[in-house]
């Protein structure tokens, strides 16, 4: 155990510049309490005594403003970064050296049961915002984008970006053109889809315009 919460402190130093020292972190990091308290909500859950686990999660969220479900699994050295508004559902399960940053959630549909949230494996970032909604599995060190909506799983090693998510970079190699993961220059796909509209109705002023002057010549 001791071993488990001295990993939680220790992640931050690799993931966040601005973390000078262990006291620091340990007093004044919401990421961390709140993994802290999740882990002892989680082993009272885990006893069966449910009223207890869902009061301290509720507790933590009040002073974190992070919510963790005493149900969800979450593995070691995971990361939440600054962390106001981060949601993680009942189902949810986390793996190893994940990072999320604020604002994130993963939840579910509201239409499944059982497994209702996401699964997310060793070594995923999640960045600010991103919505990840229903029960699938994010790959290992795979990448979404800040603000994405992901509705599908998706694969090792993968970049999603947009709303909904899409693939655009895999194993290395773009499968659309796009910047990885630079939160500032994300492609916007609704932008996209009205650049196609665009040019769909020039063309079709085009072909009016043709069929007009064929009209008024015969």
């Amino acid at each position: 155990m001791w071993r488990t919460l001295m990993n939680d402190v220790d992640v931050v130093f690799d993931q966040d510049p601005a973390a000078r020292n262990r006291l620091e972190v340990i007093f004044t990091y919401s990421g961390v309490h709140a993994i802290w308290s999740h882990r002892l909500a989680h082993w009272l859950w885990g006893k069966k005594v449910f009223f207890l686990g869902r009061l301290l999660s509720q507790i933590s969220r009040f002073f974190t403003g992070i919510e963790i479900h005493p149900g969800a699994v979450i593995g070691q050295r995971v990361f939440i970064d600054h962390g106001m508004g981060v949601v993680i559902g009942e189902t949810c399960e986390i793996g190893n050296n994940v990072t999320i940053f604020q604002g994130v959630t993963l939840g579910g549909t509201g239409k499944e049961k059982g497994k209702r949230h996401p699964t997310v494996e060793d070594g995923t970032l999640i960045a600010s915002g991103a919505k990840v909604l229903g029960s699938f599995t994010i790959g290992k060190e795979a990448r979404i984008g800040a603000g994405s909506v992901v509705l599908n799983e998706v694969p090792p090693h993968s970049t999603v970006v947009g709303i909904p998510g899409r693939i655009v970079v895999q194993n290395g190699v773009k499968v659309d053109r796009a910047h990885s993961l630079d939160h500032d220059r994300l492609p916007d796909p609704v932008a996209d889809k009205l650049k196609e509209l665009e040019a769909e109705l020039e063309k079709l002023k085009t072909e009016y315009d043709e069929l007009r002057k064929s009209s008024i010549m015969d």
